[in-house]
């Protein structure tokens, strides 16, 4: 019993000692100037989402989230950011998007050579990021299905 109890301290204290923060990339926002992701994190919790314009479910997830924003802010302060992957080709595509869709509350970025999404591991889209106020990466997820932004809601609560 004494060697499980270890063995689970250990691994929970590995968990802890990993936990990933913001690394520090810049990305064009909406106005096309370079900003730092690392330097969004100024004590507000935030949700980045990285999407891609041909990603349907990454345009269900960021408009549900949209439609919920008004409510939620009205509980507890956070930002969303809205990362779009899509290359140089594209990227006027996404900006227009971003508009169309009403995402005006929303911090927009534009990750052109796909530098940010490298640093964060992503490999498919959607992939959604709840980040303490600190820069600390507290959960993490790959996918969407409806209903699964009132757990990212959730998470935010948590951490606030």
């Amino acid at each position: 019993m004494k060697k499980f109890l270890f063995l689970m301290v250990a691994l929970l204290v590995g968990f802890t000692a990993s936990a990933q923060s913001l690394p520090d990339v810049k990305v064009e926002n909406q106005e096309g100037k370079l900003v730092s992701i690392k330097e969004l994190a100024d004590g507000t919790p935030m949700i980045i989402s990285f999407w891609a314009t041909t990603c349907k479910p990454c345009i269900m997830e960021l408009n549900a989230i949209n439609d919920y924003l008004p409510e939620w802010l009205e509980e507890v302060e956070f930002k969303v950011v809205a990362v779009s992957v899509d290359d140089a080709r594209s990227v006027s595509r996404a900006r227009s998007m971003t508009s169309g869709n009403g995402w005006d509350d929303y911090i927009c970025l534009y990750d052109k050579n796909q530098d940010l999404k490298r640093a964060m591991n992503v490999s498919l889209t959607p992939h959604t990021f709840v980040v303490d106020g600190n820069g600390n990466i507290v959960a993490s997820h790959s996918g969407y299905t409806p209903g699964s932004e009132q757990k990212l809601f959730e998470e935010i609560k948590a951490i606030k």
